[in-house]
């Protein structure tokens, strides 16, 4: 759902389920306690929300992925690949440096994606390394966090009533913004690619985005709004979640502050197939310097 649309009886249902998720989630009510009409309806939307928390919300990648191997990369949105014997350009939707993922020979599924006026005809959607599959697309998390929280399944931030994509606070535009009862929360989400020692690891390189986005959003918390960070570690040997202070001193130094201030942090990792990324669980986040070895 999302925001301007105005008021009419089917987002009068659904804010009355989003209410019910939660009164479910805190209470453990039965459905019939519920105060509106309807139990078919709303039991099946609470079968949904526990679906959805037991199992995870995915992305599907569709069945038309393509295998290919990498060559190399030509810059930050182009990688060249062997595909049927033939090498081929595709995109790449992901500026991290991805140099523990992108090596010679490296298995790869392609995203068919050919349209008048677009150079390549394929997006670079997973990459496979020491056995384990990588969505290498950095679009994917906003889509996996907004399902989540459209589902009432992020713990700690709750169903929103409604959603907002690219909302600009100060200086900043953040991925998300959730209108709750009690206020708006700006969210921003990242994308991590990279796992040491079952740590996900972010960022892979410098970025001044990412300090710039956390230093924002202590300042909505200073405004008397709420704010949240959420990584998505898109692969599932992730196990806890550390800023990389080697690789950014700078976004290190205003993850703490932000969380210091009130910034809500949360990390995921996921479940990734050929035919589908999903959110899985929730990760412990941990200071660099605890990671062992």
């Amino acid at each position: 759902m999302t925001a301007g649309s105005g008021s009419n009886p089917t987002q009068t249902r659904l804010r009355l389920l989003r209410e019910a998720r939660r009164i479910l989630s805190v209470n453990a009510l039965i459905v019939p306690s519920l105060p509106f009409a309807g139990q078919r309806v709303h039991c099946y939307h609470y079968h949904r929300w526990a679906q959805v928390r037991r199992e995870g919300v995915p992305v599907l990648l569709g069945d038309d992925l393509v295998e290919a191997r990498f060559i190399r990369r030509v810059n930050r949105f182009l990688a060249m690949v062997e595909l049927e014997g033939c090498e081929e350009g595709v995109h790449v939707a992901n500026s991290g440096r991805l140099r523990e993922l992108f090596l010679p020979g490296a298995p790869l599924w392609l995203k068919p994606a050919a349209r008048p006026g677009r150079k390549t005809s394929y997006d670079l959607a997973l990459v496979e390394a020491a056995g384990i599959l990588v969505s290498a697309d950095a679009r994917l998390p906003n889509a996996l966090v907004a399902e989540a929280a459209d589902a009432g399944a992020l713990d700690g931030i709750g169903a929103p009533s409604a959603i907002v994509r690219e909302s600009t606070f100060g200086e900043s535009r953040f991925d998300l913004m959730l209108e709750h009862e009690n206020g708006r929360q700006y969210v921003e989400v990242k994308s991590v690619t990279l796992v040491e020692n079952g740590v996900g690891l972010f960022p892979d390189s410098p970025t001044l985005r990412g300090a710039k986005h956390l230093n924002t959003l202590t300042q909505a918390i200073q405004a008397g709004h709420r704010a949240a960070v959420v990584f998505v570690v898109q692969r599932a040997d992730a196990t806890s979640f550390a800023a990389n202070e080697p690789a950014d001193p700078a976004l290190a130094e205003a993850l703490s502050r932000a969380i210091a201030a009130g910034v809500e942090a949360y990390a995921y990792n996921c479940r990734v197939t050929p035919s589908e990324v999903r959110l899985d669980r929730r990760l412990p986040i941990i200071p660099f310097e605890s990671i062992p070895g």
